[in-house]
């Protein structure tokens, strides 16, 4: 530092350029280095933002004496320091992002307000005096009546009312308004139930659990293991010993859905309190869970993709559990990977990183192969369970009610009649993919995502009777008559996850038929409560991939997948590895308890390669097949890739700033080729318009990753600056995992 200056904050505020903020700091502050990672609010033009100290250091000199200074320090404490801070340095180098929006992204949203960091005390319910009295003049059976009762027994915490009574919430808010109950705040300490006893494991599962207790600073481990396999069993030994070393662990799941299972799992197994985080609960929720943490409190934290972010003080494990899942990648703003981030972490907390699946992804195999990895392997399933059979369904030429051969109707009545549940996969939901004039061929097209090259047929909803788009949400009524040729002749064509339900209703109305896709799922725990309606009776699941990622389904005995054609030809050269994936998950459903289990896969192309590779050799033979391929073809991951995206209200727009961005991520003259990143574009995105706006895209491949970032640091500080960039909205996605 200048001994002629005074030090002033270098702040990273959540705004696009790759800059930090100098301010002075607030009157009668001197700053200092424990400054860094505290959040200020700070004034920017008009406005007041809140950001955080990346550093101290000496102002420049012509901003002597003019510049303004902080408003209010948030944090007595820096809340983003150590390892946390230096990783999220790392992550805005990574992905070529401006630090600001790296830390933003980092902290839940309620501390990215300013708010103070929240409480950590756990809440419990109590029954009150007047609640005791009223308790016998609840309606027998009612919901009031049952949480009553339960809190009649003692206090008891939320997560355990949520463990024991659906939906109790709506009952609790009722009794509360009354003064019958009251919500009172508890250590979270209390809350610890007593750990009991796991199964006794396999030979395969105590050989991964061994490795894990052996393991000595940071080792990545891939968790290999079929389904069915007890990977959440050495997932939780490895957790015991990591809380029996009082350390801390951090699991990673990739759907909100799996999230309540495994709490309830943990719960019971760990004797502590488990914390959660995800999109499914509140700002407070998610601040309280950080702070826990922060603070050391939180030993054992499961959540989605943005619980990478989690503090670890006392780090001891990372788990990523389906660790292949695209639902890791985020999509938008900082386009970062959760397992790869975990890695990252990992190496720095030095501490083991598990990573877990039945269908491991291409790059992690990749580098288990290549010794970057350790590689754990559970061959069989756990206990008396054993893999499904698998059968091809060929519907050429064949009669089919709702996208449903005969032929799998006939297996779903055996199936319910041996007193088995089915499974019914359609990753499509709604009532129909499209809506279609029979007299003369005109279809619904979104009219936000259409483009003149290429239509997007809105999906049909409600029997017929509305019309949604699943790209931008745009919806609208079914019209009466065609708008071409006032014909009535409308017709959905195919089937959704709706008219499938809508027909196996019909044709099976002795059993529950359920349906669990993204429609039928919006309120809380609702997953949890449709399969705790279905119970152990036999009956119908219909789902999309939401029931494809591990849940545990012990009566399931027959999985029937309709629509694998669709995935079978494809641009993306990661769509096989994702219908393997997918195909494996959802058939690993069937068969995982005392059930003899079968799958039916349906198509019109039963001699399809990549069907007759699964079903020979599973996913470890169509891994080989898919790595010599992707190897030949030089693409990922024997090579590195980056994505240019801009868009805009018109379509020239997106295209001259790519043009320009180009010319800028053109390779030196004289560069050797270990060293060129070559380009691919621009053009228009697979998909060229989504909500009302043109896409385009420029694609970066590498041989190396050092390539690859040398020629993005060279040139994405230039391409901000481009008068282009001012007329379209663009992202630079690093490593990504969707061409659309």
């Amino acid at each position: 530092m200048s001994d002629a200056l005074p030090p002033v904050f270098q702040v990273a505020l959540p705004l696009p350029p790759l800059r930090l903020f100098d301010y002075a700091p607030p009157p009668g502050h001197a700053a200092g280095d424990d400054d860094v990672g505290r959040r200020v609010r700070v004034p920017f033009g008009p406005r007041e933002l809140v950001g955080v100290v990346a550093g101290v250091g000496p102002a420049e000199p012509a901003s002597e004496g003019r510049l303004r200074p902080v408003h209010a320090l948030l944090d007595g404490t820096p809340l983003l320091h150590g390892e946390l801070l230096a990783s999220l340095q790392w992550l805005a180098r990574y992905t070529h992002a401006p630090l600001g929006e790296v830390l933003a992204t980092a902290l839940p949203a309620a501390l990215r307000r300013g708010e103070p960091l929240p409480d950590t005390h756990a809440w419990a319910w109590r029954l009150t005096e007047a609640g005791a009295t009223a308790l016998p003049g609840l309606r027998q059976g009612s919901r009031p009546r049952r949480l009553a009762e339960l809190l009649s027994a003692g206090d008891r915490d939320e997560d355990g009312l949520a463990a024991q009574l659906d939906d109790w919430r709506t009952a609790a808010r009722a009794l509360e308004k009354r003064g019958l109950v009251e919500r009172i705040a508890v250590p979270a300490s209390q809350l610890a139930p007593d750990p009991r006893p796991g199964p006794e494991p396999n030979g395969e599962q105590r050989e991964a659990i061994e490795a894990l207790r052996a393991a000595r600073g940071f080792a990545p481990m891939l968790l290999d293991g079929v389904t069915g396999s007890g990977k959440t069993e050495v997932y939780l030994q490895a957790i015991a010993d990591c809380l029996a070393r009082g350390r801390q662990a951090l699991v990673l799941v990739p759907e909100i859905g799996l999230t309540p299972q495994l709490l309830g799992r943990f719960r019971a197994r760990l004797g502590v309190p488990v914390h959660a985080t995800h999109s499914g609960l509140n700002d407070g929720e998610r601040a309280r869970t950080w702070a826990a943490a922060w603070r050391g409190e939180a030993r054992v934290v499961v959540g989605t993709r943005s619980a990478v972010f989690t503090p670890l003080p006392e780090a001891g494990l990372i788990v990523i559990d389906e660790e292949h899942d695209g639902s890791y990648k985020q999509q938008d703003g900082i386009r970062y990977h959760a397992r790869d981030f975990a890695l990252v972490r990992g190496k720095a907390l030095d501490v083991p990183v598990l990573l877990g699946s039945a269908t491991p992804s291409l790059e992690s195999l990749y580098n288990a192969g290549a010794g970057r990895y350790g590689y754990l392997r559970l061959s069989r399933r756990a206990g008396a369970a054993r893999p499904p059979a698998v059968r091809v369904v060929d519907v050429r030429k064949r009669a089919l009610e709702a996208g449903l051969s005969l032929q799998m109707l006939d297996a779903i009545r055996a199936a319910l009649d041996g007193g088995g549940q089915v499974l019914v996969f359609r990753n499509r939901r709604g009532y129909a993919p499209v809506l279609l004039c029979h007299d003369c061929g005109w279809s619904a097209q979104c009219p936000r995502c259409s483009a003149p090259e290429q239509g997007r047929p809105m999906t049909v909803h409600a029997q017929g009777r509305r019309l949604q788009c699943h790209h931008c949400g745009h919806r609208r009524s079914a019209p009466p008559a065609c708008p071409d040729c006032a014909s009535l002749g409308l017709q959905p064509q195919g089937a959704g996850t709706e008219r499938i339900e809508e027909v196996l209703a019909a044709r099976f109305s002795d059993v529950p038929v359920l349906r669990i896709d993204r429609g039928s799922t919006q309120r809380r725990d609702a997953l949890a409560r449709l399969l705790g309606e279905l119970g152990d009776r036999p009956g119908i699941l219909i789902g999309t991939q939401m029931l494809a990622k591990g849940h545990d389904l012990p009566d399931l005995s027959l999985v029937c997948v309709v629509g694998v054609d669709e995935g079978l030809f494809s641009a993306d050269f990661r769509a096989h590895e994702k219908l393997a994936q997918l195909l494996i998950q959802v058939a690993g459903r069937a068969g995982r308890a005392h059930r003899a289990g079968e799958v039916l896969l349906q198509t019109h192309h039963p001699d399809h390669p990549l069907l007759a590779t699964l079903i020979d050799g599973g996913y470890p033979a169509f891994a080989g097949d898919e790595m010599a391929q992707r190897e030949a073809a030089g693409f990922p991951p024997y090579a590195h890739m980056a994505m240019l995206r801009a868009e805009s209200q018109h379509a020239e727009p997106p295209m001259a700033f790519l043009h320009a961005a180009r010319r800028l991520l053109e390779p030196p003259r004289g560069a050797p080729d270990a060293d060129v990143a070559s380009l691919s574009g621009p053009m228009p995105a697979p998909m060229p318009r989504r909500a009302g706006v043109y896409r385009a895209q420029l694609l970066l491949l590498a041989p190396s990753r050092r390539a690859l970032h040398a020629a993005l640091a060279r040139a994405v500080p230039a391409i901000h600056t481009l008068p282009e960039a001012r007329k379209v909205r663009w992202s630079l996605d690093v490593d990504p995992v969707d061409l659309y």
